[in-house]
């Protein structure tokens, strides 16, 4: 069985920086595309950015586009997301999710980690 574990969230003030990894076990990593998603209280969770088997191509939702990077480490079974000029509204807790293509709008299958929680202070 798959278990992603996502790690590295925390409390910044506006413009600060954060990097979130997630590590993923018990399955074939490399196989397939993975992404980020995200849920701010009371709403629903939403796509972030995703990341090809081989991370040649990525996708980000228009929101964080040239702020947020993500990233992967297919020898240590890792993905990343580096986001840089944070503000108030990226508050929400952050998951990792193996998708099926489109990577525009990526489809989460399986199961989801924990999160971790991103707080951004005005």
């Amino acid at each position: 069985q798959v278990q992603l574990v996502e790690s590295g969230g925390g409390s910044v003030q506006a413009g600060g920086s954060l990097r979130l990894s997630c590590h993923v076990s018990g399955g074939t990593f490399k196989n397939y595309a993975m992404a980020w998603f995200r849920q701010a209280p009371g709403k629903e969770r939403e796509f972030v950015a995703a990341i090809s088997w081989s991370g040649g191509m990525t996708t980000y939702t228009d929101s964080v586009k040239g702020r947020f990077t993500i990233s992967r480490d297919n020898t240590k079974n890792m993905v990343y997301l580096q986001m840089n000029g944070l503000n108030p509204v990226d508050t929400a807790v952050y998951y990792c999710a193996q998708v099926r293509p489109p990577l525009g709008q990526p489809i989460p299958f399986g199961s989801w980690g924990q999160g971790t929680q991103v707080t951004v202070s005005s």
